[in-house]
């Protein structure tokens, strides 16, 4: 006879391909219902841009297909974004379930334009993101997200973020008199100004912060570490050697700074020719990669440098607005699968650690 316990001892034997432990456990099946022969169930996945969910649902309906006598197998693929623990506790935000750092070893390697694209594709999907531009000197969120007005207060007056294309924003930029205004602050200011962004700032309940951050190893980066218990920090450089060598003291960094790395990402990879579709690589290939090798931290993708994508940076309209059926916008779908998918590993990583009676590990500077 078809009962539940049966149905749960079948999908036993499907395991998350990222966490490494079986679903059942995991608690991501939910809801069964059991009509004669047939099954009916939901698949809770940890991100709704879960880069493995057509494997774990072909895994699902081979296991629950050998149990004899079943019929139709109906699954829904759902999805609860799991928190870091770190975010719930003393250094998190309300409301907030990760956080994640987009960084960079040096400027001109579109960071902000991964940061931008990587956050509509999350928004896409369907989870609650917001994007936090922390590069109080350069901010250029506003340009490449279209939106040039100054935020709302709240009674309390605490500031109301803004919204574009699905996502919540804030930016010093959106306070600034004139776009051509220079920030002229020493540290002290840098970080009185994130302490405000990440605390006076009405983000509600999201799924995702992701932080772009200034290049280097500075005050921003500092200031974020200290005041913030950051779920994970994603590399972007570009493919050259010297990018890698810069790029790797970013990441040596936070792991001094005992910030999980979720990974590497590979921007201009190859240029596509709009003309005859011919990839050409400008900025060699395969750094990304070969510095993930030598790291020992995953590789989270390649993005080329695309005509369209860079225009779409101008006038504030990310890529995945401007033509969602484009290759590049694909890109990056994979892209923010991938780090959607690192986090979620992290967030499971430090609530089994709190789980198992083992400290989380304490941020010191001197």
């Amino acid at each position: 006879m078809l009962t539940e316990q049966v149905v749960l001892q079948a999908l036993s034997a499907v395991k998350d391909p990222e966490l490494g432990k079986d679903l059942v456990s995991l608690k991501m099946i939910r809801d069964i219902r059991i009509d004669g022969s047939d099954v009916s169930l939901e698949v809770v996945l940890t991100t709704p841009a879960c880069p493995l969910k057509g494997e774990i649902e072909q895994a699902c309906r081979e296991a629950l297909s050998r149990i004899p006598g079943v019929g139709r197998i109906t699954l829904q693929m759902g999805w609860n974004v799991m928190a870091s623990h770190g975010m719930t506790g003393q250094g998190g935000i309300p409301g907030i379930k990760n956080s994640v750092a987009i960084a960079s070893g040096k400027g001109g390697v579109g960071k902000s334009t991964v940061s931008v694209n990587v956050a509509v594709a999350l928004a896409e999907a369907g989870a609650r993101v917001g994007l936090l531009d922390a590069d109080i000197y350069g901010p250029s969120i506003p340009v490449m997200m279209g939106v040039r007005r100054a935020p709302d207060m709240d009674r309390d007056q605490r500031i109301l973020p803004l919204e574009a294309h699905g996502v919540k924003l804030m930016s010093l930029g959106f306070l600034l008199p004139d776009p051509d205004t220079p920030v002229i602050w020493r540290g002290p200011m840098i970080a009185k100004a994130l302490n405000q962004f990440l605390r006076d700032v009405v983000w509600g309940d999201l799924d995702y912060l992701l932080i772009d951050l200034p290049p280097g190893t500075g005050d921003a980066q500092l200031t974020l570490s200290q005041s913030l218990n950051i779920s994970g920090v994603a590399i972007v450089m570009t493919p050259q050697d010297v990018a890698m060598t810069i790029a790797s003291k970013v990441l040596v960094m936070f792991r001094q700074m005992n910030v999980p790395i979720l990974g590497i990402i590979e921007n201009m990879s190859t240029f596509i020719c709009p003309a005859c579709g011919g990839e050409s690589q400008i900025f060699s290939h395969g750094g990304g990669r070969k510095a993930s090798e030598r790291l020992q931290t995953p590789f989270l993708g390649e993005i080329p440098l695309d005509l369209e994508l860079c225009e779409g940076g101008d006038d504030g309209r990310p890529i995945l607005v401007r033509n969602p059926r484009s290759p590049i916008a694909d890109v990056f779908r994979r892209v923010a699968g991938n780090l959607a998918g690192r986090v979620s590993v992290e967030a499971f990583n430090s609530q089994s650690q709190v789980a198992s009676g083992q400290p989380l590990p304490i941020i010191t500077i001197r």
